[in-house]
């Protein structure tokens, strides 16, 4: 996978933002497979499409490219607040492609996916209306909190400037897959809830009571459910039972 821009393309754009723009779109289109079925065969669908940016001609995936200099940070601008949450409740979100880059060598830095089914609204930060004066007065945006997706929804095809094989982008795009199965929002919410704690723990191998110790910062996040510990546990068996854990005897859990 070659990291270099082609840019001989964008020669005919003035503006930077156009530049980078037929820049990092042209390269996912000519070096990015599918991670849902593995395929070079990514498509772009015309510009100012409101859903998505790229899809798979394959298994129809579809794909919104976010880019941004540098490093991506803890969250990324998006578009109308209203719109993703709509987007999200009818769970017609596409995955996102994020891109970082360095306008020094004009390469790629990073690049990962992170699958729709990480997408809840907890993870949407609603933005302030713009003023009056503004062109478009009294829109609201919305920012995607990075920060707030699971590990292992951050899958990375670049990380560093190093390409990452092939076979572990697909096997861990389909460990998480199991998550789609699940169309209440709510109920996926509390499931990717469990699955950041199980990452903070730190460790392969956790006990039930390491996974109870975040009952309180769970508790500040639902304070409607007065059982957490139940809830936790109860998220525990899901995962078990879908492996991306396994129990491993006497109160003791392993990450798959």
């Amino acid at each position: 996978m070659d990291l270099s821009f082609f840019l001989e393309q964008a020669l005919q754009y003035k503006s930077q933002s156009q530049k980078i723009r037929v820049l990092t779109e042209n390269w996912v289109n000519h070096h990015i497979y599918c991670p849902n079925c593995g395929r070079l065969d990514m498509n772009q669908y015309p510009n100012n499409r409101p859903v998505a940016d790229f899809f798979c001609s394959h298994c129809r995936e579809e794909y919104e490219l976010k880019s941004k200099k540098g490093v991506i940070g803890e969250k990324i601008v998006d578009g109308a607040y209203r719109t993703m949450i709509e987007r999200l409740q009818s769970n017609s979100t596409p995955n996102f492609f994020l891109l970082n880059y360095s306008l020094k060598g004009y390469e790629v830095t990073d690049f990962l996916v992170i699958p729709k089914h990480f997408f809840v609204p907890e993870i949407i930060e609603k933005r302030n209306p713009l003023a009056p004066t503004a062109r478009r007065a009294g829109w609201v945006g919305c920012n995607v909190l990075i920060k707030s997706v699971p590990q292992s929804g951050k899958i990375y095809f670049v990380r560093n400037r190093l390409v990452e094989p092939k076979q572990k982008v697909l096997a861990e795009w389909q460990r998480t897959l199991f998550l789609r199965e699940e169309k209440q929002i709510k109920t996926r919410g509390w499931i990717l809830d469990v699955m950041s704690c199980i990452e903070k723990i730190g460790s392969k191998e956790f006990s039930l009571n390491s996974a109870y110790s975040f009952e309180n910062e769970l508790s500040k996040k639902h304070p409607e459910n007065k059982h957490i510990k139940d809830k936790i546990r109860q998220q525990l068996q899901v995962l078990r039972d879908k492996g991306y854990i396994e129990f491993i005897g006497r109160g003791r859990y392993r990450r798959t």
